[in-house]
């Protein structure tokens, strides 16, 4: 049996980006984490500490996500190693960041990089 938690539109505002003007204003992004892993206890015991709490790998991407970077690829896969050092056991982990209205010439919705990590 494997087991799926997740965490989606987790909402952030940041000041991540390559152009300075980015790094000053800031903008908005959108998380979604998802993470596999085989239990090792019966689920019907009801203990949080026999899966991933969820509250763990939000306080985890709100950590990194308030660290500035230039590059989204870096921001995502800083959040996927350190939920990978936090849970060796996970079997996969999936980062994927939106950065909202990104500074193109035309309307974009989102930008996104997805990082993941399968073992």
């Amino acid at each position: 049996m494997m087991i799926k938690v997740s965490l989606h539109g987790a909402e952030f505002f940041a000041y991540h980006g390559f152009y300075p003007e980015e790094q000053l204003l800031g903008n908005r992004f959108i998380l979604d984490i998802e993470v596999e892993f085989n239990p090792t206890a019966d689920m019907a015991a009801d203990e949080i500490s026999d899966t991933v709490n969820y509250e763990q790998l939000y306080t985890i991407a709100e950590q990194e996500m308030g660290k500035t970077r230039k590059l989204l690829e870096a921001v995502a896969q800083s959040i996927a190693d350190r939920i990978n050092t936090d849970h060796p056991y996970l079997e996969k982990i999936l980062v994927e960041l939106k950065k909202l209205n990104p500074p193109l010439k035309g309307r974009v919705a989102y930008s996104s990089v997805t990082v993941i990590i399968d073992k």
